[in-house]
């Protein structure tokens, strides 16, 4: 589930990036109001009430699977990574041998009893 809403929220961010690249801004149309010529397909108005419902579906849309990907990573888990494992057994006292000093042998210490 986590995988499939990190696909689908990455998949929206990347279309509402493009969908908002394709808008013009506010200002794009102010020559045309002192005698520029607007170049526009749509007319004055242009596609603005499409391209603003797609933007804003697109945006509730990435903020909702924001809000659910953050939820998911919060929760934590009641399971362990280390259910496998055995547990360790008590330590043995067991005697540990010295380094090898000029070529001898370890030497291995002796315990009293």
């Amino acid at each position: 589930m986590n995988n499939l809403l990190t696909i689908v929220h990455i998949a929206v961010s990347l279309f509402l990036i493009v969908i908002v690249l394709l808008q013009h801004g506010k200002g794009a149309s102010m020559g045309a109001a002192f005698g520029g010529s607007s170049q526009t397909v749509f007319g004055t108005e242009g596609p603005l009430p499409l391209l603003n419902k797609i933007t804003t579906w697109a945006a509730i849309l990435f903020m909702l699977t924001s809000i659910s990907l953050a939820y998911m990573s919060s929760k934590t888990g009641d399971g362990s990574v280390m259910k496998e494992v055995a547990p360790i057994s008590e330590p043995q006292n067991l005697p540990i041998p010295l380094p090898a000093a000029d070529g001898f042998a370890p030497q291995v210490p002796v315990q009293d009893k």
